[in-house]
């Protein structure tokens, strides 16, 4: 276990909280000591549900170490049945409450309780929360699914489960909503979705439906598989984020159901609004910028493909925090020519950006504040997530409208840059200098204050002589940092006292070598 200031993920316990919180009528009573109730401001903070999540807490104190805790998990299990009344439960521990070795499972069995109750054994101090919820959902699935009633009726619409959306889930709700919307327009009925909206009797019904369509499969791979295995359902395989994985994806789809791709669908496909954007004259100004991508893994390897292969980025960054995932995002990172940053440390995320002198950032809140110190455009693509990332309109990632929101939020940054540049190229002019008044007000707008001088005293660093600053500040905000500290190390190595316009140039032509 490591003492970090931020973390990626919790601990596997929040993972099986955001699969109960997805659900219906399914308690989870965590043996848990009292701080660790934390937990429930993610969801109506953040996420801000309306209600708490559907978590029992034994929330035992120091002196209750010395009576018998596991008395106190019974009476919690017990009754928080009575109150709730749910269809099923799942049991387990917290961090802390693992090291007291009570064996919740064990416990809520001799109850005998009238429903089924799921033990979780979420080993704290080896994995993570989305392991956590992986593995929560597979032994919910493993736990409930069940045969097949009947044979489906001959002529029966195809029909297919979506797998992978919990609470706290990045855009899941707005992607589940595209993703939806696309599967019926194929004429493919959507039996059950789970967790999110799922009671545990959708569980048991699960095996009734023809294939599966896994979204997100840091959350459902498990249970997909297990699927395959005992029920013989096959899986998708494409994450329909981007313009061509949503075309690969529906092909995909429409192959596993046995229909054809509607007309007016495929045509949508091929004029979508993010493709065109992305051929047109504006968007030349993308080709070629350098993007440093981070995240969850199939975020990442995705987002990576759509900046790579449709907004012609160039891609010199790629990293995860989900190891289960690394083999993944490592065979993406060498068809890009790097090498994969596979790290739950933000400082060493930190550090790769600054090496990696990126002009766009694609990542979690954590790169977002890293960016923000380095001075680069940023978007979030990936858990962890925070308030402004449960927004209120409708923003997908995945689908049609996913690709037109991806191309929205990472360009967008980068046309800012380039308006920031355009004002930075004008800032001497009587309007722009910093000491203007608003032009847009009718204020006369003030001079420019005199300079004191040319040159500024010699320091370490080197001192920036007037003009050779003004210089810098035509260069485009988004490289400006480079270009500062190559030129003061240009400087520095020389023992140059002040940086003159000719080192700011002389710096340049040595570092285009």
């Amino acid at each position: 276990m490591q003492l970090t200031l931020w973390t990626y993920e919790g601990p596997p316990h929040v993972g099986a909280m955001r699969v109960a919180t997805a659900m219906r009528d399914l308690h989870y009573v965590l043996h848990a000591p009292q701080g660790d109730t934390y937990a429930d401001l993610l969801f109506t903070m953040i996420e801000r549900l309306p209600r708490r999540p559907p978590v029992t807490y034994t929330t035992f104190q120091a002196r209750d170490l010395g009576s018998d805790t596991a008395q106190l998990f019974k009476s919690a299990v017990r009754e928080a049945y009575e109150r709730f009344r749910p269809q099923a439960m799942i049991v387990g521990a917290s961090c802390t409450a693992e090291l007291i070795q009570d064996d919740p499972g064990g416990l809520a069995r001799a109850l005998d309780l009238p429903i089924p109750v799921i033990p979780l054994e979420l080993p704290a101090y080896q994995k993570k929360e989305d392991w956590g919820a992986n593995e929560t959902f597979y032994q919910l699935v493993r736990g409930l699914a069940r045969d097949r009633a009947e044979p489906r009726a001959e002529g029966a619409a195809p029909r297919c489960n979506i797998l992978g959306p919990t609470a706290l889930g990045f855009r899941h709700r707005d992607d589940l909503h595209e993703i939806t919307g696309l599967l019926r327009r194929l004429g493919v009925d959507i039996h059950v979705v789970a967790p999110l909206g799922a009671a545990p009797a959708d569980i048991v019904r699960l095996p009734e439906a023809d294939f599966n369509v896994v979204l997100y499969p840091e959350v459902a791979s498990q249970a997909a598989g297990h699927l395959t295995r005992r029920f013989g359902q096959s899986a998708t395989r494409t994450i329909p984020i981007g313009s061509r994985a949503t075309a690969r994806f529906i092909a995909e789809v429409a192959e596993l159901a046995g229909v054809p791709v509607p007309a007016d669908l495929a045509d949508e496909l091929r004029e979508g609004r993010a493709a065109w954007y992305a051929k047109s004259v504006d968007a030349t100004y993308l080709t070629g910028k350098r993007v440093f991508v981070f995240g969850d893994a199939t975020h990442a390897i995705a987002a990576a493909r759509v900046a790579a292969s449709e907004l012609g980025f160039q891609v010199v960054g790629l990293g995860t925090y989900s190891r289960a995932f690394a083999r993944d995002v490592r065979e993406a990172a060498l068809s890009y020519g790097i090498e994969a940053l596979i790290s739950d440390d933000y400082l060493e995320v930190e550090a790769a950006i600054a090496a990696a002198q990126p002009e766009l950032v694609l990542g979690t809140q954590m790169e977002r504040h890293t960016a923000k110190r380095l001075g680069l455009p940023c978007a979030v693509i990936s858990a962890p997530v925070h308030v402004q990332d449960f927004p209120a309109r409708h923003s997908p990632q995945m689908g049609i409208e996913g690709a037109n929101v991806l191309f929205d939020t990472w360009v967008h940054p980068l046309m800012m840059g380039l308006e920031e540049h355009l004002l930075g190229m004008f800032r001497g002019d009587a309007e722009f200098h910093p000491d203007a008044a608003p032009s847009h007000l009718g204020h006369a707008a003030a001079l420019p204050a005199a300079a004191p001088g040319d040159a500024e005293p010699a320091g370490h660093p080197a001192a920036w002589a007037r003009e050779a600053e003004q210089e810098l500040r035509k260069i485009p905000f988004f490289v400006r940092a480079k270009a500062r500290r190559n030129t003061e190390r240009y400087a520095r190595e020389r023992s140059l006292p002040v940086i003159t316009l000719e080192t700011l140039y002389d710096a340049k032509a040595h570092f285009s070598r």
